[in-house]
């Protein structure tokens, strides 16, 4: 009977999980299995605004990987000043950017033209055909990425500038653009 407790997972109450703040403390110590509950913790979030961003799975899955392994690299750099998870968005938008632009210029043809002569959209399209998603990779980047943080991810203005290294201004500017451009584009 001991032996099949032991085998089961762990239940923490809420009460007994512990703070962000204090499982940074118990990796930045030496306990590197700690950061198990700050990917638990994190990486639905991550995952749902990269595969968002960058329009399928495979790359959001990376891009997600990425930052949380630059997140695990640099967490001596996190000065608490702001919530952990302000901090790790920061680094998944750079990462998300990052695998965007590589993306771009991979897939980027030299020249394309189709059967008449005419030069091609070399626009990305979702692979799932989900209509908001295909109306969502037509957005440009930046306008993408502030909208989904906004009304996705539910973050305010000044945790998107935190994140994105935008003044709030332009922030809202690019929502409004944002979403201008996308209920065109879903009519």
């Amino acid at each position: 009977m001991i032996l099949v407790a032991a085998l089961r997972p762990a239940t923490i109450s809420v009460d007994d999980e512990p703070s962000d703040r204090e499982v940074v403390a118990r990796v930045r110590s030496g306990n590197a299995d700690a950061f198990r509950i700050i990917v638990r913790r994190h990486y639905p979030a991550c995952l749902r605004y990269a595969v968002r961003m960058l329009g399928n799975r495979q790359d959001g899955e990376e891009a997600t990987q990425d930052a949380l392994v630059r997140a695990y690299r640099f967490l001596g750099s996190w000065d608490g000043k702001r919530p952990l998870e302000a901090w790790l968005f920061g680094i998944l938008v750079n990462c998300c950017r990052t695998s965007g632009a590589r993306r771009m210029r991979r897939d980027r043809p030299l020249v394309s033209y189709d059967s008449s002569g005419a030069a091609m959209s070399t626009d990305y399209v979702a692979d799932d055909g989900d209509e908001i998603q295909v109306a969502l990779m037509k957005l440009p980047p930046l306008l993408r990425e502030a909208l989904l943080l906004k009304f996705v991810d539910d973050r305010t203005y000044e945790e998107i500038a935190e994140s994105t290294g935008t003044r709030v201004s332009a922030l809202k500017m690019r929502v409004k653009r944002a979403r201008a451009q996308l209920e065109a584009l879903l009519r």
